[in-house]
């Protein structure tokens, strides 16, 4: 932790909110009735320690009661004092990010599911907008074409479940609390439809979750994640990755105001699409997907990822790549499903350490503009997922 009171608070963290409420004026009653005084760092601090002990990935019966307690907490700071917030995770973007109207969205977490149910599992995003418009998206698409059937989430990161929870109210499902909802609810035919990108450390952990369940049901399908099967080595591309190159280059070259990619590229311009990156031997698929653009003569596409694994993939790399080919003109677009927080912050923030800064400091440009726009809200990457859900299913 960052600060010096967190340690000692998160001992004593059912007791910070009583605390809190009267921190406003930097007085606060004590259990024997005297006054304290709380310095407005020892009031962000309390509230940083409990934004911190809820960005974990593993619920437990404390969950929802410390998620109501972190914002208890962070409603009763001064606005100054918000400005102070700062622990190991949390900070005042944590509750005071405007990130959209969570009231559009559907967590889908309704019972009377009935004996047909389709699972559709995110790693999520606590970005409202992008929640809305990519995965809703997507889960919208696959109930139209499934009537018969009910459509319902799940999130596999805990963190993001907790963080829309705390600030939200939404109530999202994890995997365990989603499969055992659907037990409970006398599901029969399970088909589980990942929107994760490849099959990846998150796809395995999918997997053994399902494999936990699997007994309790009649039948169970899990779908392909977006780009399909991995292959051995980069050359090896499919019908799904050509896909999704084709979608996500048409989408980007059309928001850019650009007839054509050969029209941006006869401008000068360059496209870089950022991924996530991974340690997992699914990195492979990022260089498929570079492999895949050569192969449909999109030479001013480059591929990149955050973690920069595939090496090639880094930001130095690529940024070297997109300079050495001789563009000028750069476009960051994000190569996920969500536009979300490394699409807002990897990539397009305002530190340092952003593509977009790193880029433009770089001096090799003389332009970088980004388009903050998930692969979910496409509609041709839906009808992709609608068509894995239906291959699963044996249509």
């Amino acid at each position: 932790m960052k600060k010096k009171f967190a340690a000692v608070l998160l001992t004593g963290i059912m007791a910070c909110v009583p605390v809190l409420t009267g921190c406003s004026n930097g007085n606060t009653e004590t259990a024997g009735g005297s006054a304290q005084n709380v310095s407005d760092q020892e009031a962000a601090d309390q509230a940083a320690a409990l934004i911190d002990a809820i960005y974990v990935q593993q619920r437990t019966e404390d969950t929802d009661e410390q998620c109501a307690q972190a914002k208890a907490a962070w409603d009763a700071l001064t606005e100054a004092q918000k400005e102070l917030v700062e622990g190991e995770n949390a900070d005042p973007d944590y509750f005071g990010r405007d990130t959209g109207d969570a009231s559009r969205d559907d967590p889908r977490n309704q019972d009377d599911i009935g004996e047909n149910e389709i699972l559709v599992v995110s790693f999520g995003t606590s970005f409202n907008d992008s929640r809305v418009d990519d995965i809703k998206g997507i889960e919208d698409a696959i109930q139209a074409a499934n009537p018969g059937w009910s459509v319902r989430r799940a999130f596999t990161a805990q963190i993001i479940i907790n963080h829309v929870q705390a600030r939200d109210g939404e109530f999202i499902d994890n995997m365990d609390q989603a499969l055992e909802r659907a037990v409970k609810n006398g599901v029969k035919n399970l088909v589980i439809q990942p929107t994760h990108l490849m099959h990846g450390a998150e796809y395995d952990e999918l997997m053994e979750s399902v494999e936990a369940y699997k007994d309790q049901f009649d039948i169970v399908k899990v779908a392909e994640p977006l780009l399909g099967e991995v292959g051995s080595d980069v050359t090896v591309v499919n019908a799904d990755k050509e896909a999704v190159a084709k979608a996500l280059t048409e989408a980007a070259v059309k928001e850019a105001g650009y007839d054509s990619l050969d029209a941006a590229k006869e401008a000068g311009v360059a496209f870089v699409f950022m991924g996530h990156g991974t340690s997992h031997t699914a990195k492979v698929s990022y260089s498929q997907m570079q492999s895949q653009m050569a192969e449909l003569g999109y030479d001013n596409v480059f591929i990149g990822t955050v973690e920069g694994e595939p090496e090639e993939t880094s930001c130095e790399a690529v940024m070297d790549a997109v300079g050495q080919a001789g563009y000028r003109q750069v476009i960051l677009r994000p190569l996920m499903v969500v536009a979300g927080d490394h699409a807002n912050n990897d990539m397009a923030g305002e530190d340092a350490d952003s593509w977009l800064s790193m880029f433009r400091a770089s001096g090799k440009f003389d332009s970088v503009d980004v388009q903050i726009i998930g692969l979910g809200s496409i509609e041709t990457v839906q009808k992709l997922y609608v068509e894995h859900t239906a291959e699963a299913m044996g249509r």
